[in-house]
């Protein structure tokens, strides 16, 4: 199959391309938001394809994976033949809702009512939230390229991964990391974290910051005694799948489908930020427990978050969609 999806979300592309298709990538000049092309520090196999907007118009396509609103406008556009009716579609929802009056559960998906098409979950907790009535739904959940069990948690430090802190605040925690430095150091690697330190008024000891390929990221992610994830809103934060295959102890605030994703005894779920100072406490003290509680992470993840089942149950829904 060739498969058109644009460059959103860098690592659960990672994943996605790993199947039997050709994916063609959309390139603009600028490489912007809508032609991001190929990425840059993540490793994509040779099946993926850049195409400008014009290439993609002489382009055979059997699939076109739509990841945000705009997008179908765009296909119309760049393609002259429209998503659902001329050309298989599948509309893919990475993140949670966000209701326009902070009313969460009544909040209805623009891709409601659509019958030509498939909508896909990557979390049970967001098709359990959206209002999706009317359109063909499922939930495939995440998969992740396995980086192995690379964990050391030699030093004694929290690793946190998250884009744009600054500037999505609650939503991502970032309020609450000066009260957990007071317990553990932080190493917080992502985009646009520069600065974080001084906007939080932390020493810059107690809050590093990295912007590291995926390459490197790992191997760093796994040197730090375990993972915090303080996001109170979010689909499923892909980071801290990764860390529990890496082997890391994982301590996470118990929203969305971070309840499911992390069982007992692989780490620590609270809402009570007190509690996570607490569970990292007891890991700074006793790295043979973080080690233990790390590898049982490592094999839920494993379980149910491996790249064989994400990727046949893609092939089952590309099938479906592209012979309906």
């Amino acid at each position: 199959m060739n498969i058109l999806l644009w460059h959103v979300h860098g690592s659960w592309t990672t994943a996605f391309v790993q199947g039997p298709h050709t994916y063609l990538v959309p390139v603009t000049e600028d490489r912007g938001p809508d032609g991001l092309g190929i990425a840059r520090t993540f490793t994509w196999p040779d099946s993926v394809h850049e195409r400008t907007p014009r290439q993609l118009r002489e382009c055979p396509i059997d699939l076109i994976v739509l990841q945000r609103p705009h997008e179908e406008e765009l296909a119309r556009r760049w393609l002259g033949r429209t998503p659902g009716r001329h050309i298989p579609a599948v509309y893919l929802e990475h993140n949670a809702p966000h209701g326009p009056h902070g009313e969460v559960p009544a909040t209805r998906h623009p891709y409601a009512g659509r019958e030509d098409l498939h909508l896909v979950h990557v979390t049970h907790f967001n098709h359990l939230f959206w209002d999706t009535t009317g359109t063909p739904t499922r939930v495939i959940e995440h998969g992740v390229v396995d980086p192995g069990h690379l964990y050391t948690g030699h030093l004694p430090r929290a690793a946190v991964v998250v884009n744009d802190p600054l500037r999505r605040g609650r939503t991502t925690g970032t309020d609450l990391l000066p009260h957990l430095s007071r317990t553990i150091a932080l190493d917080v690697f992502g985009m646009r974290t520069e600065h974080l330190a001084t906007h939080l008024n932390l020493p810059p000891d107690r809050c590093r910051t990295a912007d590291l390929p995926q390459s490197e990221l790992h191997t760093a992610m796994a040197a730090r005694r375990l993972y915090l994830h303080p996001v109170r809103w979010t689909s499923l934060g892909l980071s801290l799948l990764e860390a529990m295959h890496l082997g890391m102890p994982v301590l996470a605030l118990a929203t969305t489908e971070a309840t499911e994703a992390v069982p007992p005894g692989a780490g620590t779920l609270s809402t009570r930020p007190d509690a996570l100072a607490t569970a990292a406490r007891t890991y700074l003290n006793d790295p043979q427990a973080a080690a233990e509680d790390g590898t049982r992470a490592r094999t839920a993840a494993l379980a149910r978050y491996g790249l064989k089942r994400f990727l046949h149950d893609w092939d089952t829904l590309i099938e479906e969609a592209t012979h309906r």
